[in-house]
């Protein structure tokens, strides 16, 4: 091997020490240097788009992990496969040019599969199956799998490509041999995802279960389902990535039961990421972003969401530096029974909201085991929150329940420009608690603010927040009922005729102050009243 291409090699952070491979000749390999490169086309993978070429990719993970690790290496090419097993201390490298391929699963009753094969069978059944989606109770029906592994990688600007995966839908059971998710990894550590790109990446693009110290940075993922969920997960960081995902959310901390107990998601940074719901699936990836049909629709998703699944629990979360378009709003929930504290979340421009620009939810659907007590929802602060051009008229919105408040928020420095034109009767709603419901904004009906809708809580402090309207509003800018300690500082908003800018039901120790168009307020408490 020449010493330009050995440096280069180096430079790409593939090679360590040699390199050996078909595509470039007989292989080489110095005496005094062991050997770290596994080529996949050395161990009879073809790269034609038409041979299945899974055993020999295997093999070559095999091969590296029997060697005490090393770069499985993926030249140009289309490599079609079913499940490829992922193994300890073995790095994938997709090299420019280079797509793994799912191959098309079989049919229902039909073990061969479309191309002589099918993905590896859903493990058992299990008690807790109920309290999460199928998708989230299985890992080895995915394209690339892994368990109780450490230290690998998967890096290079090659493609994964989801075409025989199928996106899922609840938790209805798959037949046999069909695939649902591209990666898929559960009880694992120290691993990293860098530089590929995902194009229908089945119900999960990557779903990572019980995975602790992870690097996820500059993936681009084009998706119908979920992007990247991070399940009961530890030490997790997330940036510089690009996620379309119209049908569901983009970039998704949970907290299931899946694992068989409660294990919280903790110390998680989401940072300099682009998310949306707003192109056609592939439009993103190939630079057309043509512009979806659920694009301005409250059925595009494309968000960041702490949550639906939420039993163990969410600490130490920040979300900063983010845009988001053609999306729903930012969300944290606790439904299952999860304490969700200190959380952060800085920075974030927003365009085409297609729901609630943010949605802070606690309530108790209990989707888990029949013991589990109602969770808790505590300090979070979000700063520097811009939401402009909003397709939807509803609020953001922060919520507990009568029988579990959230406490100590913080929200500073927030424009929402929402559409306004809401119908006269919606500024009279009381809207119901939704205390068991799936919490999603669009299941809670119609709000009586445009701005923000504040109710069950106990300690929140707004300050230095503007609500504009694209179009007049008979609503208020701020609702709050069943609030204590809450302090209303510099809130501008446009004021409709003969109504105020805020309906206070319920609530006690209320400070409002340096509101344009609001006198001044300091009350013990309040049973209703607007201003």
């Amino acid at each position: 091997m020449s010493s330009s291409r050995r440096d280069l090699i180096k430079l790409g952070g593939i090679g360590l020490a040699a390199f050996s491979s078909s595509a470039y000749g007989a292989p080489t390999r110095s005496p005094h240097i062991t050997q770290t490169i596994f080529d996949v086309r050395t161990f009879g993978a073809t790269g034609d788009g038409k041979t299945v070429d899974t055993p020999a990719i295997n093999r070559a993970i095999e091969a590296a992990a029997a060697a005490g690790g090393g770069t499985v290496l993926f030249p140009s090419g289309t490599y079609m496969c079913f499940s490829i097993h992922l193994k300890s201390y073995v790095d994938l490298y997709l090299a420019q040019g280079s797509t793994i391929l799912a191959a098309d699963g079989p049919n229902p009753g039909d073990s061969t599969g479309y191309n002589g094969g099918k993905y590896d069978s859903p493990e058992p059944a299990t008690a807790w199956d109920a309290y999460q989606d199928f998708g989230h109770n299985h890992w080895h029906n995915s394209l690339m799998w892994g368990e109780d592994l450490h230290d690998l990688c998967i890096t290079g600007p090659g493609l994964i490509w989801g075409r025989g995966l199928t996106a899922g839908h609840g938790n209805h059971v798959l037949p046999d041999g069909v695939g649902n998710k591209a990666i898929a990894l559960k009880n694992s550590r120290n691993i990293t995802f860098r530089d590929f790109s995902i194009l229908k990446g089945g119900h999960f693009g990557i779903l990572l279960t019980g995975v602790d110290n992870v690097t996820i940075d500059n993936l681009k993922i084009d998706t119908d389902r979920d992007g990247i969920d991070i399940d009961c997960c530890r030490n997790v960081r997330v940036s510089n990535c690009t996620v379309n995902s119209p049908e569901d959310d983009a970039i998704c901390p949970k907290s299931s039961y899946a694992l068989g107990y409660a294990r919280s998601t903790d110390n998680v940074t989401i940072t300099n990421c682009y998310t949306t719901g707003k192109y056609e699936i592939g439009s993103l990836l190939d630079g057309t972003f043509k512009v979806g049909k659920l694009a301005n629709s409250k059925e595009a998703t494309g968000r960041i969401k702490c949550g639906t699944e939420s039993n163990g629990g969410f600490r130490n979360i920040t979300i900063s530096n983010c845009i988001c378009e053609g999306s729903r709003g930012i969300a944290l929930e606790s439904a299952d029974g999860a304490l969700l504290e200190d959380i952060a979340i800085t920075n974030i421009t927003m365009r085409e909201c297609t729901v609630a620009p943010l949605y802070i939810r606690l309530c108790a659907r209990m989707r888990g085991p029949a013991d589990a007590k109602v969770g808790t929802l505590r300090r979070v602060f979000v700063d520097n929150f811009i939401s402009y051009n909003s397709s939807s008229i509803q609020p953001g919105i922060v919520a507990g329940i009568p029988s579990a408040l959230i406490e100590d928020v913080h929200l500073s420095n927030i424009y929402f420009h929402q559409v306004g034109n809401a119908p006269a009767a919606m500024a009279d709603l009381i809207p119901g608690q939704y205390e068991k419901s799936y919490p999603d904004p669009t299941r809670q009906g119609d709000f009586p603010a445009h701005g923000l809708f504040l109710r069950n809580i106990k300690g929140i402090d707004v300050s230095h927040v503007e609500f504009a309207l694209a179009s007049p509003d008979p609503r208020v800018a701020v609702w709050a009922q069943n609030v204590h300690s809450l302090d209303l500082f510099r809130i501008k908003s446009p004021v409709p005729s003969g109504a105020g800018n805020f309906s206070l039901k319920e609530c006690s120790d209320v400070q409002l102050s340096g509101s344009r168009g609001t006198q001044d307020l300091n009350v013990e408490s309040v049973t209703e009243k607007k201003l």
